[in-house]
């Protein structure tokens, strides 16, 4: 069990593994962009054209937590801001397997990639999730503060409803 930085060859090389996780984790519920109908295929295109298109300029981080040789958690610090914001970034895609949650994973991931903002000499965290998902008490309890709520703000996954969203952010210096 540990925590890595996944390179864009690392991505590549466990891409399916990825998808799994990302997959897994849409349906089970969680929050982060996608609705159904959401298909293996869909979260294989996510990790191509989101994430490792985006991996040259440096601004995009992934974390992995690997356990049995596999990807089972991940999380992303985003440092692509504007100017005027090149010191904070945006903690994107907590993903924690089902089959793997509640082990302390997400606290862990939490951690490293503060710790990863923190030597890029970050000062400001950023995230959002949906009101009351599962993943909003880690988040409190990683120290981030509710900066507000925005009603209605994304379709819910599996029904024609609207969740509010919850916006966080947690300053490091």
């Amino acid at each position: 069990m540990s925590i890595v930085p996944l390179s864009a060859a690392d991505i590549e090389v466990r891409i399916n593994e990825l998808s799994d996780l990302l997959h897994a984790c849409v349906m089970d519920g969680a929050s982060v962009n996608f609705v159904m109908p959401y298909a293996i295929e869909d979260a294989e295109r996510f990790w191509r054209k989101k994430v490792l298109a985006r991996m040259d300029d440096g601004l995009l981080t992934v974390l992995g937590w690997m356990e049995g040789g596999r990807v089972v958690g991940s999380v992303q610090l985003d440092a692509d801001t504007p100017p005027n914001q090149a010191h904070r970034a945006d903690v994107k895609k907590m993903l924690v397997h089902p089959a793997y949650q509640r082990r302390g994973i997400g606290k862990a991931l939490m951690a490293a990639v503060e710790q990863v903002a923190r030597d890029k000499g970050l000062t400001l965290l950023t995230l959002d999730t949906r009101s009351g998902d599962k993943g909003e008490p880690l988040y409190r309890a990683s120290g981030f503060e509710v900066a507000g709520i925005i009603p209605g703000y994304s379709r819910d996954p599996f029904a024609d409803v609207y969740d509010a969203c919850t916006y966080m952010y947690k300053q490091l210096a």
